[in-house]
């Protein structure tokens, strides 16, 4: 199963739950993703493969929003780590004004980089660092998501009983 499909699932879940009780007035912008084990190491999610819980992730990003009236910058570096799921999440309120479902404006740079895996039988890195991210809108709870792609560990030894050749 392609692994941007599970995190597209993932993204879709959560703004679902967060359509209950969201008020407009307020936009909320989440940065999430996802981290898993490649236990076939061939950077793809297989039936072999499972969600790390536990796994320490950098997270970098720059959003700006043009409007005629200003120009809105913020920035941040933060670390998270996955919850049970192996996804991790960081919410931001916005800045007051900063309407990010409206605007069409909105230039982002977001990346997330591994820091350490949880278990000592999944802590060879794979896909390091991500390198594309997916933006979900939602007018109705002014709900930007930034949904970066996948990261994730591979065994120190391959399978080959349970991988193949």
């Amino acid at each position: 199963m392609d692994a941007r499909l599970l995190v597209f699932v993932a993204t879709t879940l959560f703004m679902a739950s967060l359509s209950h009780g969201t008020t407009k007035s307020s936009a909320t912008i989440v940065v999430m993703g996802v981290v898993y084990c490649d236990t076939c190491s061939n950077n793809t999610f297989s039936r072999h493969s499972y969600f790390l819980p536990g796994v320490k992730v950098h997270v970098d990003c720059e959003l700006n929003a043009n409007s005629p009236t200003t120009t809105e910058r913020l920035s941040f570096s933060v670390n998270r780590t996955t919850d049970r799921f192996g996804v991790y999440k960081l919410e931001i309120a916005s800045v007051d004004g900063f309407q990010c479902a409206e605007s069409s404006t909105i230039q982002t740079f977001c990346k997330a980089s591994l820091i350490g895996s949880s278990t000592s039988s999944c802590n060879v890195p794979g896909l390091k660092t991500t390198a594309q991210e997916m933006v979900i809108k939602s007018k109705q709870v002014n709900l930007c998501i930034y949904s970066l792609g996948v990261l994730n560990y591979k065994p120190p030894m391959r399978n080959k009983v349970l991988c193949g050749n």
